[in-house]
């Protein structure tokens, strides 16, 4: 999966760039939010396509291009920082609208 593996490398880019960054972040590419989103419009011309907030965990958002398919998921510390969850192809915008907490 050349995508990912491309994702992955100017994640790490941009990790070399944040020295305040843990060990345990650095593995999974993580740096400054702001940087990262760039590098997802630039590169792969992925916009944020949905966000939640996850229990104690920070910000989650999902990146997508529909015109090539490419995915992203962030999660955001309050510090700004953020890691690459996952990433992909063939993202499908879900046309099923439903009430918050409804069952699809």
């Amino acid at each position: 999966m050349n995508i990912l593996k491309g994702l992955a490398c100017g994640l790490l880019a941009a990790l070399a760039a944040t020295a305040s960054v843990d060990e345990a972040e650095a593995r999974m590419a993580c740096g400054k939010r702001d940087a990262i989103v760039e590098q997802l419009e630039a590169k792969y011309g992925e916009t944020r396509s949905s966000y939640g907030l996850s229990q104690g965990k920070g910000v989650v958002e999902v990146y997508s291009n529909p015109d090539t398919g490419t995915w992203t998921v962030l999660i955001t510390n309050a510090q700004g920082t953020a890691c690459l969850m996952a990433a992909g192809e063939a993202w499908q915008a879900d046309s099923q609208k439903t009430a918050a907490g409804a069952p699809v």
